[in-house]
């Protein structure tokens, strides 16, 4: 099969489209057939194994890349199943978070796997399972929106921004977006009450004090956004940072831990957490008409290092997807 690998840490030119051995489902393992995968800020940090201490603690590797085949979201139809599949068959259309996405194959486990909502082609899909579980877990569970909160999304017009808002209202919250002047017309359509280009205006210089900021750039000083918090407020931060650094978002996340224990404000740090029942719920409120996709643009395998760059320079609007076609 043809997959996108890389031998070591560094810039999407290292990157190379290469033979690699099919994959063979284990117990409780399904191999997927990719028709599309999606791009996210983990594939290029895990490409650069960057922040530097993400190597030193495993996450990524410590002289080279611990996966050889980058990637995590697919969709596509199931190949093949091992022992213990959850009631998986071939054939079966899937959406799921499996490393190693960047290919015409992947191995995926069983309990990281549900069924692709019918109304999604498979491009729209495949945005699904990292960037809506990612804001799901934000926006519900950690930041615990209700009806009539007043939510602001810093980088509303990204990946994890496009379904927060998405989901912020749904839940009957106020929604403000933060984002580019491109930006603001997509973020105004998927369900934002309010848009702040943040070209022309500082969100954290207002008078409108948020119940809940998922702040997904890492562009403001904790103490500023604070600033616009209100006093019982939550901050739910998910911002990885820029490439090259030594710390990157895990000084930032230190720093929101430490000021949590002396603040009225609920300061939280958003980890990486895989689960059946996000997907699930995700895909739920796809089925609903209450969750829909923003897609930027798609490139083929041959290009994925292409569309890395395009997510890594803080253009996309929604979803990068890869296509196998």
């Amino acid at each position: 099969m043809k997959a996108i690998v890389q031998e070591r840490f560094g810039p999407p030119d290292v990157l190379r489209l290469a033979d690699a051995d099919m994959p063979e489902a284990g117990p409780g393992e399904v191999v997927i057939r990719v028709h599309a995968a999606a791009v996210n800020p983990y594939d290029w940090h895990m490409l650069r194994g960057d922040p530097r201490i993400a190597r030193l603690i495993g996450a990524t590797g410590l002289t080279r890349p611990k996966s050889r085949v980058a990637g995590i979201d697919a969709a596509g139809r199931v190949e093949a199943t091992g022992p213990d599949a959850g009631g998986l068959r071939p054939g079966d259309e899937v959406i799921g978070l499996a490393p190693g996405a960047f290919a015409e194959y992947v191995l995926a486990k069983a309990d990281l796997v549900v069924p692709k909502p019918a109304g999604l082609s498979f491009e729209q899909a495949a945005a699904v399972p990292l960037a809506a579980t990612s804001a799901l877990r934000a926006i519900q569970q950690v930041g615990e929106v209700r009806s009539g909160h007043r939510v602001l999304v810093n980088g509303a017009g990204g990946g994890v921004g496009t379904f927060a808002v998405q989901i912020a209202a749904a839940l009957g919250a106020e929604v403000t977006g933060v984002c580019s002047t491109r930006n603001v017309d997509l973020v105004r359509s998927i369900g934002a009450a309010h848009v702040i280009d943040y070209t022309t205006e500082d969100f954290t210089t207002g008078r409108v004090r948020y119940d809940v900021i998922l702040d997904n750039v890492g562009n403001q000083p904790l103490r500023r956004l604070r600033q616009a918090l209100a006093p019982t407020g939550t901050l739910v931060y998910n911002a990885g940072g820029s490439p090259g650094h030594l710390i990157g978002a895990v000084g930032a996340g230190v720093q929101v831990a430490v000021v949590n224990g002396f603040a009225r404000q609920r300061l939280r740090v958003l980890g990486f957490v895989q689960k059946r029942a996000d997907l699930l719920a995700v895909t739920e409120l796809i089925e609903a008409g209450r969750l829909t996709p923003a897609l930027d643009r798609t490139y083929p395998l041959a290009d994925t290092a292409e569309g890395l760059r395009h997510v890594e320079a803080g253009h996309a609007r929604g979803k990068v997807i890869i296509t196998m076609a």
